[in-house]
């Protein structure tokens, strides 16, 4: 099953309470999708330590061939 850009976003927050997160379905089909996270928390760490991070938070649902997120676009930023 397909998940939804709340829920995805709902995920994320859960670790990163404070940051900026902004969700794009980028085929309208609820299985392509692109994430802006910006958040304090990523200063000091290179890119792949931030997208791994986010990626700890979606919790497994991109795991897989049965992972309910089929594809996530991932920007990752420090506030300006």
């Amino acid at each position: 099953m397909a998940m939804q850009a709340h829920e995805i976003e709902e995920l994320i927050r859960a670790s990163f309470p404070d940051a900026k997160i902004a969700i794009t379905d980028l085929a309208g089909d609820g299985n392509h999708y692109a994430a802006e996270v910006i958040d304090e928390s990523f200063r000091g760490q290179n890119r792949v330590q931030q997208q791994r991070a986010v990626y700890a938070a979606l919790k497994g649902k991109m795991d897989g061939a049965a992972g309910e997120l089929h594809a996530l676009a991932l920007t990752t930023k420090v506030p300006e």
